[in-house]
């Protein structure tokens, strides 16, 4: 499964920067990263359910999840990493149907063209990784695929990440060293 990860991982990013949404250097976030077992475990029930008609959704909400936690971070960390469930918190706003537009609207600010290019840019995310993941050929319902879809939303998680912080001005250059 490291490889499958690895690989999403690393097409995912290139099919990014190809869009100009991240940077080269991918950017390491540790209190959003931090989050990502609990929100999973929160995500899972909603998302595994939606999965069979609707992968797409499943697997782009849990980017958006990603863009909002970042946000979050960005704007008042002190006051949202003690949020119990933050994604309980942002589903329960609109419900699970609605979490990419209450984020878009609510959390990340986005409207009109900047809103419908987000939306564009985390469907073909999850287009994407939902064709990597259909071509493993893995039987349904079964552990390796149930380790296949987390694996497919960590991806997607962590690119969100990557997304929002490039969103908001974060830019992952290497530094120059200026040693004497």
């Amino acid at each position: 499964m490291e490889d499958f990860a690895d690989k999403l991982m690393e097409d995912l990013h290139r099919f990014l920067m190809e869009r100009d949404a991240v940077d080269e250097r991918l950017p390491e976030c540790p209190d959003v990263e931090g989050k990502w077992t609990a929100i999973a475990e929160a995500y899972l029930p909603d998302g595994a359910r939606e999965f069979a008609n609707y992968p797409v959704a499943s697997l782009g909400w849990m980017m958006f999840v990603a863009m909002a936690v970042t946000k979050f971070w960005d704007v008042d960390w002190e006051r949202y990493d003690k949020v119990d469930d933050l994604y309980l918190m942002l589903r329960d706003k609109r419900g699970y149907d609605n979490l990419d537009e209450y984020i878009l609207d609510e959390v990340l600010d986005l409207h009109g063209d900047a809103a419908e290019q987000m939306q564009n840019l985390v469907g073909d995310c999850a287009e994407c990784v939902k064709r990597a993941l259909f071509a493993r050929d893995i039987e349904p319902g079964t552990v390796e695929a149930f380790r296949a879809y987390v694996t497919c939303l960590q991806v997607m998680y962590q690119m969100g990440i990557a997304i929002q912080l490039k969103a908001m001005g974060y830019h992952m250059v290497k530094s120059e060293d200026t040693t004497l």
